[in-house]
């Protein structure tokens, strides 16, 4: 635990200090130096891609795709597996935990940053499917960080093709922290929904516990379940939290455009300037946008890289539009719930309590079992999600055979049984060191080989056209 610590302090903590008028100060982060500077730059090379080119993001959402390859998967349900695992607990609990820090303005922070973070996803997703290869196990295709990072470092070292390697040190690094943190969110989720049920429904944790394992084991354990089971899961759960919101917004209307004030005003620290807090605010805002919409950590591009699309860049197009989806969508209503409850009715709680009592001010004890069921519906696509990513790295590290695949699953079954009964900070930052040390990692090769998926954007416009 002081060693996860330690790096979660290094990774996410105040490496330089700036201050800032009024005598406050704003401490930024290793990975909010990487990730946003990449951010700006992806987003002018791609000359705002999430803008330019969204409504053709929905048209190729809406395409129909016939396979060609056996076990193959459509670029819209790559695009539904990396919904699964963006929307999760970042959604819920992670924005909760950004505007009970940060206040009302952190919200903003995180509009901004899925505007940078979606074309940081579509580089990383474009060049998941550039460097794809052959699954041999589950039929169709298995690529990710590990595969164009290891393409990247052994041809760097050789100068040019030689004698083919079967690993590189960074990729393993990155394939390592990949499952590291995919062990880490499986504990998040299960002790988020465990506490959820028992302020809901007072049902002991260890039997919520057994529940979650239990159904999800029966997905995992077969061979394709997984995206057939999300192809039902997400768009229900989604379209049911957008709708519930939405009723929330109509019956507050009167309220929203206070609301919406208030964001902008604490964004920019006309508050908490004077008090030293703008840099909480934008801190905040920005460390849970960036956790939550994943661009850039090498997450996504797993489910991106098996897309059977026509062009690479689709398959990029569809990664930067679901950081639209997390984010603007998702963490919107979220924050909202929140917002809309009258402040002596959230004072002084915090995570699930705050979301949950928000609720109850909105739609009475239906408010609190509705945030219950969702969660657990979040945190169960966002483990079978994980499992799919998963898939690309422990075939990197370990060859494609069935025993090192079943393995890993059943240990992040176990991770998720312990998690529904640990200590809930260190499992929260277990699921956070894993996700800096891949970000770190990927974009060793993501940012020189980001070209490859600039010309590839450059080519499908003008096949478009």
């Amino acid at each position: 635990m002081n060693i996860i610590t330690a790096v979660y302090n290094f990774l996410w903590g105040d490496l330089i200090t700036l201050p800032l008028p009024g005598g406050s100060s704003i401490g930024i982060s290793l990975l909010v130096l990487l990730l946003v500077p990449a951010g700006i730059y992806f987003t002018i090379r791609t000359r705002f891609v999430l803008i330019r080119k969204f409504p053709h993001m929905i048209q190729i959402a809406m395409e129909k795709n016939e396979h060609s390859q056996a076990g193959s998967i459509s670029g819209f349900q790559a695009l539904i597996v990396a919904t699964a695992t963006r929307v999760g607990m970042g959604n819920l609990v992670g924005v909760v935990a950004a505007i009970s820090a940060g206040g009302a303005g952190a919200v903003f922070w995180m509009w901004l940053l899925a505007l940078l973070g979606s074309s940081t996803a579509f580089a990383e997703g474009t060049l998941a499917q550039i460097y794809r290869q052959k699954d041999p196990l589950y039929g169709g295709y298995r690529g990710g960080p590990a595969y164009y990072i290891h393409d990247f470092m052994t041809k760097k070292k050789q100068n040019g093709p030689a004698k083919e390697k079967r690993y590189s040190l960074i990729a393993v690094l990155f394939a390592i922290s990949g499952l590291i943190c995919w062990c880490g969110i499986s504990q998040v989720i299960s002790n988020s929904v465990s506490s959820a049920m028992k302020n809901a429904f007072h049902i002991p944790p260890l039997y919520t516990t057994i529940f979650l394992v239990v159904v999800a084991a029966i997905v995992v354990l077969r061979k394709n379940a997984t995206v057939h089971v999300l192809d039902v899961v997400v768009p229900i759960m989604a379209g049911c939290y957008l709708l519930i919101t939405l009723f929330v917004i109509i019956k507050n209307i009167g309220a929203l455009p206070s609301v919406f004030q208030r964001i902008f005003e604490e964004a920019f620290g006309l508050r908490q300037v004077a008090a030293g807090g703008f840099g909480a605010v934008l801190m905040n805002g920005i460390k849970r946008g960036l956790f939550s919409n994943e661009a850039g950590s090498g997450s996504a591009p797993c489910a991106a890289a098996a897309a059977d699309v026509s062009h690479p860049a689709k398959a990029g197009l569809m990664q930067a539009f679901g950081v639209f989806i997390d984010t603007i969508l998702i963490c919107t209503c979220s924050a909202l719930l929140m917002l809309l409850a009258p402040a002596d009715k959230i004072a002084g709680l915090q995570g699930m309590d705050l979301l949950q009592s928000a609720m109850q001010y909105h739609l009475g004890e239906f408010g609190v079992i509705f945030i219950a069921v969702i969660l657990f519906l979040f945190s169960f696509s966002t483990f079978i999600g994980i499992l799919f990513y998963a898939r690309s790295n422990v075939a990197y590290l370990f060859g494609d055979n069935w025993l090192s695949q079943t393995a890993y699953k059943i240990l992040a079954l176990i991770m998720l049984f312990i998690g529904g009964l640990a200590a809930y900070t260190f499992v929260w930052d277990l699921g956070d060191v894993g996700i800096g040390l891949m970000t770190i990692f990927n974009m060793i090769a993501l940012i020189p080989l980001s070209g490859q998926a600039i010309d590839s954007l450059k080519d499908y416009e003008r096949k478009e056209k």
